[in-house]
């Protein structure tokens, strides 16, 4: 679990194919710190490091997880949002993230105010129908809290804090982000197609 606020942008270093899937080599200031098998969130994307050393760490894309996410597009340079797992004695400051990316939504518009830029997202339909005004949602793995529902658009204002401190502001218009709705409206979802 995670809590969408991201620790730090890393960068990829190196992008490898691995058995039908791929391998991704990324610098992460905390590395160190980190043990095999420990998860950390890229972009959004809940991850096991493989290998590590004192600055970047290692970690396999299953097939899935690029058919899923905008992984597809990752290429050495590519900054990414990494975010540590959650400890029992972490603040949650965030929402409850899972690193399990519904799927992807597209950069429809973007709007510079004087003390925020509003984003809206284009969300494929399944998803859009889980996004609630004042709800949370994840994009690339940040906790951002919906400000407005339009049919399949959603729209979110970002801080210049948020900007600064991960890899959203770098967004052009038209271009896809993962996403991850909030994991109490998939379940509330779910058991509604039961009571159908």
């Amino acid at each position: 679990m995670f809590t969408g606020l991201v620790e730090e942008v890393g960068k990829i270093l190196e992008v490898t194919d691995a058995e039908g899937g791929k391998r991704f080599s990324i610098s992460a200031s905390f590395a160190g710190e980190l043990a095999e098998g420990d998860s950390v969130a890229v972009d959004g994307v809940c991850l096991t490091a493989t290998e590590i050393d004192t600055h970047s760490f290692s970690a396999d894309v299953m097939p899935e997880t690029l058919r899923a996410s905008n992984f597809e597009q990752i290429v050495p340079g590519s900054q990414v949002n990494l975010e540590r797992a959650l400890t029992l004695s972490s603040r949650l400051g965030g929402h409850l993230v899972q690193g399990h990316v519904d799927g992807l939504g597209r950069l429809s518009s973007r709007e510079r105010t004087q003390k925020w830029d509003e984003f809206t997202f284009t969300a494929p339909a399944h998803l859009a129908r889980l996004i609630a005004p004042k709800g949370s949602v994840g994009i690339n793995g940040v906790s951002l809290t919906v400000a407005r529902v339009e049919g399949n658009n959603f729209t979110v204002c970002l801080i210049p804090t948020t900007l600064r401190l991960t890899n959203l502001a770098e967004l052009q218009e038209g271009q896809v982000v993962n996403l991850e709705t909030d994991v109490i409206a998939k379940y509330v979802a779910r058991l509604e197609e039961y009571n159908d």
